[in-house]
Formats: C-alpha cells, structure tokens, sequence
C-alpha cells in the first residue's frame, strides 16, 4: 500500500487511491469473504458492526485508505480481521451505511435517483466528504445542483454546504469547486439584471388582453396577476430589504409604464359615454383592476404624487360615467374597486402625504363622498340577495371613514359647514360615519369668534403700543 503523507497530529494522512481494478461481486456483509470489519460507533453507546473488504474500501475512500495503510495502527478482531472505527453523530449512522452499501455499487454509472431527496444527498455529502469519497461527493454535488428546491430544503442548503466545505481541508480536495455551481443558485443577481426582470414583468403586470395582439390575448390571465403580485413583493419591504431602490431612470421608465395604463383607462371611460358605442365589462373591468394594482406599487417607487393628480383631475369623469344611464345599473365589481382606488388617493391626501390646494381637496370631497355612500348601500342591498360576489368590508369602509374626517377637518370652515351639512341631510348617514368631524367643527365654530376677538384685542393692542411710542 501506498505511504501516508507527512501530517500534523491528529490529522487523517492523505493517502491516494490505489488503482486496483476490482471485482463488483463482493457485497458488504460477506462474512466469508471479508478482510476488514468497519464499526459505526457514536457517543451514545451504538456500535454497528459491517464486514467489509478492503480492496473496496481502499479504492474509494481516502479515509479507509489511510486508515488501512501500514502506517497506520490497527487492531485486529474476529479471525485476524482488521478493525476500522468511524465515531460518528446519532443523526448521520443511516447516511454512512448508505455510504457504505454505494462504495459497493458502480459509481460510474449515471446519477438517477441514486439518492431521492436534497436531505439524503446533503447527508450523503457530508459523510463522502468526511471519508474522502471523491466520486461520491462529485455525484453529490451534481444532484444538488440539478434538482429544485423546496424554500426549507434552499435553508438546509445554505446552513450544511458552506460547513462542509471549510471542513474539508485535504480529503476531497476539489469539492469547493463541485460545491460551487450548487450556491450559484442562491448567490444574489446584480442589479442591472433585477431591473431587467422588475421592468418586465412591469410590461406583463400592465398589458390587456384586449388588445388585438395574438400573444397577449393568449395570455393566461393568473400570469399576470403573478406579475402584478411579484412587482409588489419586489418592492416590499418586510424581513428583507426591497430587491430594487427605484432611482430618476428607474422611474422615468415605470411612468411611461403607467401614463400608457392611464391612457387607456380614459379611452374606456370615453365608451362608457358614448350612446353609441358598445362597452366590454371585463374589459373596464380589468382597466379599473390594473389602476387599483397601480395605486399600490406606485407609492413604493416614490409616484404617489402623479397617480394621486391623476385621480383628482379624472374624478369628475369617473363619477359621471359610472352614474350615467348606460351603466347605472351594472358594473357594480367596477365600482368597488374605483371605491377601493379611491380609499388610497383620500388617505394620502387626507394624512397629508400628497398635498392638494384647498380647493382640490374640496372638489375631492365633493365628488367621492356621494359616490361611495350611494354604491355602498346599492351593493349592500344586492350582496343581500346574491346578485353581487363582493361587498365593502369593514377595514375598508374604516379606512374611508378615517380618511374622510382627517380630510375634511383640513378644509376651510364654510366647505366643512357644506360637507357635513349635506350629510346630515341624507338618509344613510350612518356611512360614511362623519361624527368626529361635526364635533370638531362645532366646537370650532363655537369658539372662533371668541379666539378671533381675543387675538384682534392683542392685534389692536399691539398696533396703538406701537404708534404711541
């Protein structure tokens, strides 16, 4: 047998395969015909016995090659057997049998499923790599590499390879090499590449199946509802921080995205008025669809401002076409989601994170506040009979009520005193509920003369103070 290296205490010698050329009708366990017996002992007391030969062991482990060499000490057991102990975890016995059996098989042939499951591989790559089994590990890796993942499976993954690879030191001296295509997988994509992918499934997100285009109107309809919820977790920022930072090119490119959806929006709205033409439900229907999704994204990439102007100055359009005699009566999945659409611009406007002249505000109010109370109480009553599939929910019409007051209390006195006297007028007021803001503007009313004529004495006060002197 070949010589051990020189090596420091402690450390396995490297001892290179000798290249016998072996017969595969030997099997392990062959009592008869074995020269070696290889325990599997753990701290825990289990001590497994294999008869085993060793021209197999030998050829295929460095670790077995080491420890059979002259130079290594062994001990012998039942008729003159040598005796090589393997001290392993609990958790991995299972995986050095299985490492054991395959030394027996023909590692030349191809993978297959020689190994079933990442979790049995990664088991097996660890043992191969702790006994210095080149061809095994090889195999190992391959498979890893090859095969997809489950999300626990890619964190198992993570956690056992990078351990592995800094345990390897001398015995399989080119795993780091196989290892690597493996965490290629995982390895984080540089930015230019994730705007690619971030603007093309913008371009998915934000196409029509109306279209005339044959490949987009092929499109399965759940690949762009992926897109639109992809865009969304892309730019999202939970655990992990957002995939991409959109900067001025960034945006430039989303806001000819979304003024192209836009556009298209009015284009449909036009045909709503239009006596003479006919309308496509699913068709306003998925415009509305893509503007609720685009109220959404476009806050995380700093555009609120644009969607919320684009909101306010079609407002009036979309309220009269929606309450026009064409589609009075219809519609009704369209108008929730306006209703929704609406919710976003009034909180970014009534919290203040979009600023508006009083004057917008108040035409906001004025517009909406009908709209919503009159569509809530027609669904209200149809989702009662099943003529509709969806209602206002409770988190929603709170939203709005929150919204509405904050915005309201920020007008100007005599546009409050209109708002809330016409809804005190109306029949339903219990929704949108506007009670804080009457309270809020009654004390206010109350007490503004007296604030005022305080503040005029100090004024006037301060005035003949300083023409005396």
């Amino acid at each position: 047998m070949p010589y051990p290296s020189t090596m420091a205490k402690g450390e396995i010698a490297v001892v290179e395969p000798p290249p016998i050329v072996f017969s595969y009708s030997f099997k392990l366990g062959e009592r008869a015909t074995s020269d070696v017996i290889v325990r599997l002992r753990t701290v825990h007391g289990r001590d497994d016995w294999f008869y085993a030969h060793s021209e197999i062991l030998c050829a295929k482990s460095k670790y077995f090659a080491s420890r059979l060499s002259d130079e290594w000490p062994t001990y012998h057991l039942l008729d003159s057997r040598n005796c090589v102990e393997v001290i392993c975890i609990e958790s991995d016995i299972d995986h050095h049998v299985k490492l054991l059996r395959m030394l027996y098989s023909n590692l030349e042939e191809p993978v297959g499923d020689m190994w079933h499951s990442v979790k049995n591989a990664l088991g097996m790559l660890k043992v191969a790599t702790k006994l210095g089994c080149d061809a095994i590990a090889s195999k190992c890796a391959c498979y890893l590499e090859a095969v997809p993942w489950e999300e626990n499976e890619e964190e198992e993954i993570l956690k056992t390879l990078p351990a592995i690879v800094s345990s390897t030191h001398k015995l399989v001296a080119e795993l780091g090499a196989e290892i690597q295509p493996v965490l290629a997988r995982l390895q984080p994509v540089d930015a230019v590449s994730i705007r690619n992918v971030f603007i093309s499934a913008v371009h998915m997100a934000t196409s029509s199946k109306s279209k005339t285009s044959d490949t987009l109107s092929t499109l399965p309809s759940d690949l762009k509802a992926a897109a639109q919820e992809q865009v969304e977790y892309m730019l999202e920022e939970d655990d992990d921080a957002p995939l991409l930072i959109a900067d001025d090119d960034l945006k430039s490119a989303l806001r000819v995205k979304f003024l192209n959806l836009f556009g298209s929006f009015k284009t449909e709205l036009i045909v709503l008025t239009d006596s003479t033409r006919q309308f496509s439900e699913a068709t306003i229907l998925e415009k509305v669809s893509d503007l609720l999704w685009a109220s959404r994204v476009l806050p995380r990439v700093g555009l609120n401002p644009e969607f919320v102007d684009f909101w306010v100055g079609i407002s009036s359009d979309v309220t009269g076409a929606l309450n026009g005699e064409k589609v009075r009566e219809v519609l009704w999945d369209t108008k929730l989601r306006v209703v929704e659409i609406t919710a976003t611009v009034l909180k970014a406007v009534g919290y203040g994170n979009v600023i508006l002249s009083a004057g917008e505000r108040v035409q906001l109010v004025k517009v909406w506040l009908p709209f919503i109370r009159e569509t809530k109480l027609v669904v209200e009553e149809m989702f009662a009979v099943e003529k509709v599939s969806m209602e206002m929910d409770v988190d929603l019409c709170q939203s709005i009520e929150n919204a509405l007051v904050s915005l309201v209390l920020s007008l100007p006195s005599g546009d409050q005193a209109e708002i809330l006297a016409d809804w005190l007028r109306w029949d339903h007021a219990r929704f949108p509920d506007l009670s804080e803001a009457f309270e809020v503007w009654c004390f206010r009313t109350k007490a503004a003369k007296r604030r005022l004529g305080v503040e005029n004495r100090k004024v006037g006060s301060a005035i003949r103070s300083g023409c005396a002197s």
